[in-house]
């Protein structure tokens, strides 16, 4: 019987785990008080959904966790798939992929060299964990970031004393000798190679010796993916076959993504720098080798269809419109800080959180499909060659997540007549009465071409690491058959499902649920599908149903499949049964406190602000807490990861908007102006004749979406609202007034905030003085002759308003005025060097109007620059003259 596909929860790991013995080592039936043995592991089965030698199989290993920190181990891991599981294509085609979790009880705590540490250089440098992993310059280099195999902790640096263990790739005592696994003279990449040769290797059915201490991609089998997860907070990670992340970083599984973007995508990085602080030197004058950074400009690569050719012109999966080397197009790249271009603005390979871009995907889908370097689709089938003239020939194709495959069966080879089975796995010869020598041709297609799923635009039949064609073996397989003289003896057959879409936790309300059954040699068993009971049409007796085309109303479902043999109706049936959760998950958000709203939730900021995310799903059908992925999007310029803010503690830490972003360690983050979310920060720096520069700080109006992913896959609908961030800054108040205030007030120094106030009576502000109005009403007349500031917010003015010769500026945002509104002479001062740069790079600004509504007739002149709105409009009822009158 095949293995079902199962996948078991991180949070309740404890049963049902796979464990190679070795010395010292318990078995997976003693007890767990008596495995934690330091250095001995253990390998947690995940997701299986296949046998090994048809998957890809990532290998995840936990590093720097000791015993009583599995747990920590272990959210780590959820929280690393769950983000991997929400991002095309590993969304789409997770059940192309076994995960396996392998823990190691580690002598010591955390990771080594960690930069952040608050230790001596030797105490950090003498911290022992099973796989060595550390920051090779993380004693010296505060920004270091990449988490490598390290050195031994004694012996010679190349581990050349390592018992048993040699550097040399072919060494005959693999797996490494029992009871040394904590050997101080073993180097990190000897380390990974005996635990995956001692506990992996036999898990997988793999020969002794598969896995090697060379490193890179000669360093195991090539459908095998490891990522070592350490015990750390701070950001870091590197790509390669063995790939790393930090478990505790906010970043981390967006980094792992970025890794097997590099490992499994044989993608490059499109970074601007090589040394993060600065930009790289110009690329040399030749076309690069990369197939996702080129020189060429649009026409150039449409004319020789080299390259990207056939995406030019799509909107970016990750922001933006997919270019070449043109005008407008996106430079930088290859560590390289011009002279060279990239797709898009922003894929995952240039900023990490964003998704990959359709050139990055069309190679990580060929990727996956293909088994990484096996080049082939995985297809199971009735063995090739003469059949029976009445026997039953059967496929068993893969199983993506949302579409189905394609299957064609044909009578006279290739070329022959296509016959109607409904896309049936199966084939009924005795139904076709085909005469002995006829040739049966079976085509299973995964539909990715432009007419299908429209990821994969390369018709090539090639199967290369960057030549994967729609037509390829990747996508496209065939068998073929010649029908025999001899009919089939009937006999009885078991009646059993032998694999099945996931069953340990619901499935999605989208997804195309499969069973894969025994197979008779003369007869196609019956599968009978129920949803909540009730039979569902099932013409083609198919084994996939899609939910889909169900289109289930939002709640909780209870799904069966049912086999029993048309043969034998009474002999017995085998059935499996699924939670369907078709309730979308919310991302509820709560934003830090604004100066004003507009209508509709609309605030209005200095600077920028801060918004939580609160990912939830509907539990029912979950026996434990798993992680709900959430994501926003800025200004519609793709989806982004909410992962917190870095370098402060999930999920406290909310994500921050600025309008020049948020400095982090030479890297900006939450960035609103020109360029996206995530920057280098030099890039901030930029002018007109820089890559993509100039820089233009994002002072206006934004639109920012937010939702969620539950961990069936389930994309929850999108919320949106709209924020508005000024150039400007609150002054400190020196005088504060609240409640009722009757008569009139004067203001010929300081700041005079008026807050929650109720003032009968005019108000005058003199020179040197200032005046901030939020939530108040005056029912008098507002006067200020030669102020620094007046500013007022969410307030009503009820009598006239007159404000000349300002020296610093004018603010006012959200207010209704009643009576006129003259604005004349007044100077309007940007308050800091990124608000020169606004009024520099992007528009001059006067007196700042947004979302007011004017009453009366608003007068606007000789002013420093013209009256701004910054995208709020403001609702002006009565006559608007002069610099206002396109308000």
């Amino acid at each position: 019987m095949k293995r079902v596909i199962a996948a078991l929860a991180p949070l309740a790991l404890g049963a049902g785990f796979l464990a190679v013995p070795m010395a010292g080592v318990p078995s997976a039936n003693e007890a767990l008080p008596q495995w934690p043995e330091v250095g001995s592991a253990r390998v947690v089965p995940l997701q299986e959904t296949g046998p090994a030698d048809d998957r890809l199989n990532l290998v995840i290993l936990c590093d720097g966790y000791q015993y009583e920190e599995m747990d920590r181990c272990r959210e780590d891991v959820d929280r690393n798939q769950a983000i991997q599981w929400s991002v095309e294509p590993f969304r789409t085609y997770r059940s192309y992929i076994n995960v396996y979790l392998v823990e190691m009880v580690s002598p010591d705590s955390g990771v080594r060299r960690d930069p952040e540490e608050d230790a001596p250089p030797e105490v950090k440098d003498a911290k022992n964990t099973p796989l060595r992993l550390w920051y090779s310059d993380g004693l010296t280099n505060p920004l270091a970031r990449g988490i490598t195999y390290g050195q031994p902790l004694q012996g010679p640096s190349n581990g050349s004393a390592c018992p048993g263990h040699p550097t040399a790739s072919t060494n005959p005592e693999y797996p490494l000798a029992p009871g040394i696994l904590g050997d101080l003279r073993c180097n990190g990449n000897q380390q990974r190679a005996m635990y995956l040769n001692s506990y992996v290797a036999p898990a997988l059915g793999l020969p002794s010796g598969s896995f090697r201490p060379t490193g890179g991609a000669n360093s195991g089998p090539q459908n095998v993916q490891t990522l070592a997860i350490s015990n750390t907070f701070t950001y870091g990670g590197i790509g390669g076959r063995d790939a790393t992340t930090s478990g505790g970083s906010p970043q981390s599984p967006l980094i792992s993504l970025h890794e097997l973007g590099h490992s499994l995508g044989t993608m490059q990085d499109e970074y601007p720098y090589s040394n993060r602080p600065d930009p790289g030197p110009p690329h040399g004058n030749f076309e690069p080798s990369s197939f996702h950074h080129t020189r060429m400009t649009s026409e150039e690569m449409t004319e020789s269809q080299a390259k990207w050719w056939r995406w030019l012109g799509e909107e970016s999966e990750s922001g933006g419109i997919i270019r070449a080397a043109d005008p407008d197009g996106y430079e930088s790249g290859t560590y390289n800080g011009s002279n060279v271009w990239r797709p898009s603005s922003h894929s995952m390979m240039r900023w990490i959180g964003f998704y990959f871009d359709q050139v990055g995907r069309e190679n990580m889908v060929a990727r996956i499909t293909g088994q990484r370097d096996r080049g082939e689709m995985a297809l199971e089938h009735t063995p090739e060659g003469e059949v029976r003239r009445d026997s039953v020939l059967w496929v068993e194709t893969m199983h993506p997540k949302f579409h189905e495959l394609d299957v064609t069966w044909r009578v006279g080879g290739p070329d022959g007549e296509v016959l109607d089975t409904g896309n049936s796995r199966n084939l009924d010869l005795g139904s076709l009465n085909l005469a002995p020598g006829t040739v049966v041709h079976v085509e299973v297609r995964d539909p990715v071409g432009p007419d299908g799923l429209d990821w994969v635009r390369n018709p090539s039949a090639g199967s290369s690491a960057t030549d994967s064609g729609y037509n390829g073996p990747r996508f496209v397989q065939t068998r073929e058959w010649t029908v025999g003289r001899h009919r089939v003896v009937p006999e009885a057959a078991p009646v059993e499902i032998t694999a099945a879409s996931l069953t340990t936790r619901p499935v999605s309300g989208d997804e195309v649920v499969f069973v894969e059954t025994t197979h008779p040699a003369d007869r196609v068993l019956d599968v009978a599908w129920h949803l909540d009971g009730e039979e569902l049409p099932n013409p083609a007796n198919s084994r996939n149903l899609d939910l889909g085309a169900l289109d289930l109303d939002s709640g909780t479902y209870e799904l069966t499949a049912t086999v029993t043999d048309p043969a034998a109706p009474d002999a017995g049936s085998d059935s499996v049964t699924w939670t369907v959760d078709n309730v979308g998950p919310t991302a509820e958000r709560t934003l830090s406190e604004p100066l004003t709203t507009l209508d509709d939730e609309h605030p209005v900021y200095f600077d920028g602000w801060d918004m939580w995310l609160d990912p939830q799903d509907d539990r029912t059908g979950y026996d434990e807490d798993l992680y709900v992925v959430g994501e926003l999007r800025l200004n519609g310029d793709g989806w982004f990861n909410y992962f917190g803010f870095p370098e402060e503690p999930m999920p406290e830490s909310p994500f921050k908007f600025r309008h020049s972003g948020t400095d982090v360690k030479a890297l900006t983050y939450g960035n609103l102006g020109t360029g996206g979310l995530s920057k280098a920060t030099f890039e901030q720096y930029y002018g007109p004749d820089d890559p993509n520069g100039p820089f233009v700080p994002g002072y206006g109006t934004h639109t920012v979406e937010h939702r969620a992913i539950d961990p069936a896959g389930n994309i929850g609908d999108a919320e949106e609202y709209r924020a508005t961030v000024l150039p400007g800054e609150m002054p400190e108040c020196t005088r504060t007034i609240t409640g009722n205030h009757n008569g009139a007030l004067l203001v010929t120094s300081g700041v005079t905030c008026l807050t929650d106030a109720q003032v009968r009576g005019t108000v005058t502000v003199r020179s040197g003085g200032s005046i901030v109005v939020t939530d108040s009403v005056l029912t008098g007349n507002l006067v200020a002759d030669r102020a620094e500031q007046v500013q007022l917010f969410g307030s009503t003015v009820s009598g006239q308003v007159r404000i000349s010769g300002t020296t610093s500026g004018i603010t006012a945002a959200g207010n209704t005025f009643r009576g006129t509104v003259a604005l004349t002479g007044n100077n309007q001062v940007p308050h800091h060097e990124w608000a020169e740069r606004f009024a520099l790079y992007g528009f001059e600004y006067g007196p700042v109007l947004a979302g007011n509504t004017f009453s009366g007739r608003l007068t606007c002149s000789d002013n420093s620059a013209p009256v701004r709105d910054f995208d709020a409009p403001n609702a002006v009822d009565g006559h608007a003259a002069g610099d206002c009158a396109d308000l």
